[in-house]
């Protein structure tokens, strides 16, 4: 898929409204009620500055109007923010910020984005956004889920997605067109997670929605990019027919409509010419690139990742024409059908698809596994998935299937996905973590109400569910289709004599594979993978210890506060206003109750639930960073050296300790837990760090190196003597370069408190930072106070 083509494309449904016209400007909505920009003080001469929104938001589409975006957008949205600020309007503000992710995603300028992103949900989070269903919220998850998507972050990217569309089921008509937005976006990042069928269900959501509210669909840019959009995903699943007739229907629309002179234009060609390359239509693949590199340097310049690529792209079908023999002219794009489209052509990269070579199709190759041994190290051996991906393969496989035939009533009521315990959860297990507690599961959470009903059959029928499956070369996993308890092959449903039919919508198409299941062609060619396919493992691979067992289950079907309360103590999050609960929570508690995947939550109340405990109070969180301030001050500037100098290398070791675990769990807190997660217990505390210093969005991104080099060297320091180390020169080299790491780490702290505007001090012994950071506390509640 073209991304950055597409992100540009949908920068207005996400920032603007889809359609001006309408006065459903989704970014202006930012304000809602709460707005008090353009509000005059009863006395004038005593009346601050103020920020007139929609005259900012006149001005920026003044901008994109004439063509200047590429030299003006930026520093105009830069001296917005600095506007909205000094008026104090927060609700200006937060348009200011959502145009600007916007924006910044169309120039590939990610790493500026992390700013925007962190700002908006701090923002939002400060305006008590977080905890209600506007419209403000939504569109600012949407914003902040999209710039995370752009910069390829998609764990995080799909969680706020999530949010997005729980919130947006209560706050947006059915046929909103940021409704359609949210699918088109969550299609991009199935597509680029290697999910198309999932990608192409949400496109033809996107367009019946945007179809629905037209006015006229014929001459509708928004109509045309959901054709785009549905053209190239259906390139990835090589539909070719279909995607050549959703791309020409694209250039029909602007043609209709008279609206080639759109900025948007560029996509629908760049889109037409990708199809017309892989039915080997060269000549009209060179002629669409051609154009649409013409449109995007007038419209965002040259210096631009949309230009690049699409260049790039153009110069590979120069060269298949050129290899055909194939005359190239500069005549218009061609829109007719033409011949019936080919198979098996190598497609030009695009943005969503990156630099894949070639794209031919093939039946899957698989990896021979063997589970003859009773050993569980060989068990492990034989699983190379990843626990969240056999988790998610085991549901769409077994669990949806089986609540469709037997509990259809509910299929609109539970929730599914996993959560909690288990390195899994976190998603950094591997074959050393599998040989406990490891096996094809997942969480099934529904309401007291449901759980009263169903719950203990619906916990009999899934513990009945095959866990029979097979990982091909691709990492694909396939579930032996049988019930343990029904060897007819059909889970039994609720009605005498009916029989399970998969769900259509979500079967892989023929020839594909999704990242759940491997699929095989139809006829002779199954019988070819069917042979391929590796033997079975029968789970569970594992065995299940005393601490995942009982009331400590990591996995089956729970009343959703049931569920949270095991984890937390806490059946919903502590109030907002009950800061000392806040402070009890371990945060490697938090990490397990807000880790993992949701699968699926057709309620939105566990979603909702979970969110609860991801939205730490931020007078809290500075609270924490004030602790955390204080001990890297004590263990690390005060007393580690003291420590060495006396020669006491056991109290040097364990102020080494606690100056880590403070210093990590400030990064988490700074990074702000709401977008990165909460730091996790010790065994994955790094594994995390590491992760999350390696986002581009990451605050103190090299601080967890330099805290590994400070373990790396504690030894050395605390027990090296005078003449152990390298070279014979004893402690004193580790010493003098722990200290200069502690210092530095100091140093890097107080840069970021200046950045976020929590202290104004350039004190580097970080026990005189507390004050400033606890000046910016709003609630008197004496808990929260440190000093």
């Amino acid at each position: 898929m073209d991304e950055e083509a597409l992100l540009k494309q949908f920068a207005a449904q996400f920032a603007h409204g889809p359609d001006d016209a309408d006065d459903t400007d989704a970014a202006a909505a930012a304000q809602g009620a709460d707005s008090t920009a353009n509000q005059v003080a009863d006395d004038a001469d005593q009346s601050p500055a103020t920020f007139d929104t929609q005259q900012f938001l006149n001005g920026l589409d003044a901008i994109f109007d004439r063509h200047t975006a590429a030299t003006e957008a930026g520093p105009y949205l830069e001296q917005a923010m600095v506007d909205a600020e000094n008026a104090g309007d927060e609700a200006g503000l937060l348009t200011v910020l959502n145009e600007t992710m916007g924006f910044y995603r169309s120039q590939g300028r990610h790493k500026e984005n992390q700013w925007i992103v962190q700002r908006a949900l701090e923002l939002a989070a400060r305006m008590g956004l977080t905890t209600g269903t506007s419209e403000a919220w939504a569109t600012t998850l949407i914003n902040c889920a999209t710039s995370m998507r752009a910069a390829k972050q998609y764990d995080q990217a799909e969680d706020l997605y999530h949010q997005a569309q729980s919130v947006c089921r209560h706050s947006l008509a059915p046929t909103d067109r940021r409704l359609a937005a949210l699918h088109n976006n969550l299609s991009m990042l199935y597509s680029e997670t290697n999910r198309p069928d999932k990608a192409e269900l949400e496109l033809r959501e996107a367009l019946r929605i945007i179809e629905a509210s037209s006015v006229n669909p014929d001459a509708d840019i928004d109509v045309s990019s959901s054709h785009t959009n549905l053209a190239l995903t259906l390139l990835t699943e090589h539909k070719l027919e279909d995607a050549h007739w959703h791309a020409a229907k694209a250039l029909e629309i602007y043609r209709t409509g008279h609206l080639e002179h759109s900025a948007h234009y560029a996509s629908a060609l760049a889109g037409f010419a990708q199809v017309c390359f892989a039915e080997r239509r060269y000549a009209d693949a060179v002629t669409g690139y051609r154009h649409a590199l013409a449109v995007i340097e007038e419209c965002y310049g040259k210096d631009t990742d949309y230009w690049r690529i699409t260049a790039d792209n153009l110069r590979q079908a120069e060269e298949a024409a050129a290899q055909a023999g194939v005359t190239v002219d500069n005549a218009g794009v061609a829109g007719d059908a033409g011949a019936l489209p080919q198979s098996g052509s190598r497609l030009p990269n695009s943005p969503a698809q990156g630099k894949t070579g070639a794209n031919a199709a093939s039946s899957p190759s698989t990896v021979s596994v063997s589970t003859g041994s009773a050993d569980a190290a060989e068990a492990v051996s034989a699983c190379p998935v990843s626990g969240l991906k056999l988790a998610r393969a085991f549901w769409t496989q077994m669990g949806k299937p089986m609540i469709a035939a037997k509990y259809p009533q509910y299929t609109g009521r539970i929730a599914a996905g996993l959560v909690g315990h288990g390195s899994e959860c976190y998603g950094f297990d591997d074959a050393y973590s599998q040989d406990h507690d490891f096996g094809p599961r997942f969480c099934l959470w529904l309401t007291d109400e449901d759980y009263a009903a169903i719950g203990e059959q619906l916990e009999v029928d899934y513990e009945a569910l095959p866990r029979k499956f097979s990982v091909d070369a691709q990492g694909r996993v396939t579930f032996e289709a049988h019930a343990r308890s029904d060897a007819s092959g059909a889970f039994p449903s609720a009605g005498a004599g009916s029989t399970v039919i998969p769900d259509a919508a979500n079967a892989p198409t023929p020839g594909t594979a999704t990242d759940d299941t491997a699929t095989a062609e139809s006829g002779a060619a199954s019988s070819d993978v069917a042979e391929a396919m590796t033997t079975p493992i029968d789970a569970p691979l594992s065995p299940v210890t005393p601490r995942a067992q009982g009331a400590n289950r990591r996995d089956g079907v729970f009343r959703i506060g049931d569920f949270f309360e095991s984890i937390t103590g806490y059946r919903t999050a502590p109030a907002q206003t009950a800061p000392h609960e806040w402070l009890m929570l371990q945060e490697s508690t938090l990490a397990a109750a807000t880790n993992g995947e949701v699968f699926a939550d057709p309620t939105g109340l566990f979603s909702k639930t979970r969110q609860g405990f991801k939205n730490m109070p931020d007078d809290v969180r500075l609270a924490l960073i004030s602790k955390r301030l204080g001990m890297i001050a004590q263990a690390g500037q005060y007393n580690l050296p003291r420590s060495l100098k006396r020669g006491d290398g056991a109290a040097a070791w364990l102020s080494i300790h606690e100056f880590v675990q403070a210093t990590a769990s400030l990064v988490f807190l700074v990074n702000v837990p709401m977008v990165v997660g909460y730091m996790p217990y010790y065994k994955w505390q790094f594994a995390a760090l590491r992760k999350l210093s390696g986002s581009m969005f990451a605050l103190l991104p090299n601080v967890g190196e330099q805290l590994e080099t400070v373990m790396r060297l504690s030894s050395a320091a605390c027990y090296g003597g005078a003449g152990f180390g390298e070279g014979g020169k004893g402690a004193a080299p580790a010493i003098e370069k722990i200290n200069d790491i502690v210092e530095q780490i100091a140093v890097d702290i107080v840069k970021e408190l200046k950045r976020e505007h929590l202290t104004t001090s350039g004190e580097t012994f970080l026990e005189w930072q507390r004050p400033y950071v606890e000046d910016h506390i709003a609630s008197d509640d004496p808990v929260l106070k440190s000093l």
